[in-house]
């Protein structure tokens, strides 16, 4: 393979100065250098045509055998030295010091078509901060990274990639509910695509050391990389940076709440400095509406990143990154008024998110009233989001009173819209059709439109433990069936259809479909 190295992030930045892979704290460097795990007989799963175009890989150079090795951890390409990146963060409100890749291995940056991307082994074996883990990942964990990561990229969510899913041929040992019945497990490493993985606790660890030489070093080259439109470093340029960075998290999360996914851990080492979705633990996707909802068992009690939760979880992570980046501005202002105008900023950018989703292209000030009232009617009864959001668009304004049959197959049981909920879904029509009315859109454009946001398709739970259990026993081709599906996400697909379906009943509580743990 020809590719067009460009290692900027170890070039530029302070390595570790030692080369043991002890865990250890790691002072005054951004990375240590690490050599991925050798594993026994991998294979390969799955590979994503449309991210090897990007990287500028061809088909057959991905069959190769090059390609398996270097992709698995097995080979590394001459002139390149993997290494894991050096970071902290807050996890569940708490400071918890130095993390770091401790599962995760980053192999080199390439530079392909005027784009920088960075591609790293998640799996691939211990690193300096693997803490008291073994820096491998399992099989079901790595098809739901790989699935999920490529699906919210065709969603049009800003997202980490995925490129390929490789089987190690090793066992792993995991307790997959963390209660005491551990076992082994089929490891896998999956390989991630992003143009930096650079996150909010980079920038914490540093200021939490008092560490202001190498801060402004991290600061200076992630702005230079990434953000080059903002100028050459001074105080404005880094309130320019934050703000920067708070607009396209706030983007991301808009997108979140559009298509109902629920990240699940959004501590400030899983942030992404670039406003993109990553690391896909123990995430979900909204199957009845319900704010309160959060995938993750570690979650269960109080339920700090919940569905409805997760703009205010944004803000507080904004916080934190604000006063890591502090020490390089040394002056509030600038920092508390981009804070101070996050729910301003949210609340308009939600208004126009829902708006798009109800297929309203006239502002009125009444909206947040109409969608104020849907939010309260969707969790009356258990109902779905992406199929209610779907159907809607086949809503006529000329027939309100029919609103309730066109979306009644997103109800989970039908027996619960008692009367009083009837009555006032059929209110809630009658008001959303004379809204309706005031657009110059004809019916089918609108449709058209709605059907842009409002997705047919997403990655269930339930979908993926599918997938996961057939990939146990051997037989891969629910992922293949599934990657192509989650591609053309808002298309009819007529031929898989059975896929635009509610959760089933025996997914209510399996393990997989309802809560997931942070187990890989």
């Amino acid at each position: 393979m020809k590719l067009n190295i460009k290692n900027t992030f170890t070039k530029q930045l302070p390595a570790d100065p030692s080369s043991e892979n002890t865990r250890r704290q790691v002072a005054k460097a951004c990375f240590s250098y690490v050599e991925p795990k050798a594993t026994k007989n991998p294979k390969l799963l799955h590979v994503s045509p449309e991210l090897l175009e990007t990287l500028g890989i061809s088909a057959e150079e991905s069959e190769s055998e090059e390609f398996l090795k270097l992709f698995t951890g097995n080979a590394v390409l001459p002139d390149t030295k993997p290494y894991a990146m050096c970071y902290g963060g807050h996890q569940f409100g708490h400071w918890a010091g130095q993390l770091g890749d401790g599962r995760a291995i980053n192999l080199f940056e390439i530079a392909q078509n005027q784009q920088q991307w960075a591609l790293q082994l998640k799996g691939a074996g211990e690193t300096p901060y693997s803490r008291t883990a073994d820096g491998l990942a399992v099989l079901r964990s790595s098809i739901r990274e790989y699935l999920c990561s490529e699906a919210m990229f065709h969603l049009g969510v800003p997202t980490t990639r995925a490129l390929s899913l490789a089987l190690t041929g090793d066992l792993v040992l995991r307790d997959v509910m963390y209660d005491g019945h551990p076992g082994y497990e089929k490891g896998a490493v999956v390989c991630r695509v992003a143009p930096s993985f650079i996150r909010f606790g980079n920038f914490e660890l540093l200021t939490s050391r008092q560490d202001d030489a190498t801060l402004k070093q991290l600061t200076d080259y992630t702005i230079a990389q990434f953000f080059p439109q903002l100028g050459k470093p001074s105080k404005a340029t880094y309130i320019s940076f934050f703000e920067e960075v708070a607009k396209r998290s706030l983007e991301m999360v808009i997108h979140w709440q559009r298509v109902g996914f629920v990240h699940g851990v959004m501590n400030t080492d899983n942030m992404s400095i670039l406003g993109l979705t990553i690391d896909y633990g123990p995430y979900g996707w909204l199957e009845a509406y319900e704010k309160g909802w959060t995938p993750n068992t570690t979650d269960r009690q109080f339920k700090r990143y919940k569905y409805g939760a997760q703009p205010d979880m944004l803000l507080w992570n904004l916080n934190q990154l604000a006063n890591a980046l502090y020490p390089s501005i040394e002056d509030t202002e600038g920092l508390e008024r981009i804070l101070n105008d996050f729910r301003d900023q949210y609340f308009a950018g939600y208004l126009k998110m829902m708006r798009s989703k109800l297929g309203l292209s006239i502002q009125e000030h009444d909206d947040a009233y109409l969608i104020t009232d849907l939010e309260q009617h969707l969790e009356l009864t258990e109902t779905d989001m992406s199929i209610f959001f779907r159907n809607l668009a086949n809503f006529s304004s000329e027939k309100p009173s029919e609103g309730l049959e066109v979306v009644q197959d997103a109800f989970y049981s039908i027996d619960e819209v008692s009367d009083k909920i009837r009555q006032q879904w059929n209110a809630w029509f009658e008001a959303y059709a004379k809204r309706l009315k005031l657009e110059r859109n004809t019916s089918e454009d609108r449709k058209e439109k709605m059907n842009q946001v409002n997705p047919k398709y997403v990655l269930r739970n339930y979908m993926a433990q599918l997938a996961i259990d057939d990939a146990d026993k051997g037989n891969y081709e629910t992922i293949d069936e599934l990657f192509k599906l989650l591609k053309r996400p808002y298309d009819e697909q007529p031929e898989h259809q059975k896929w635009f379906a509610k959760r089933p009943e025996w997914a209510r509580h399996k393990v997989g479909c309802s809560m997931l743990s942070c187990s890989s």
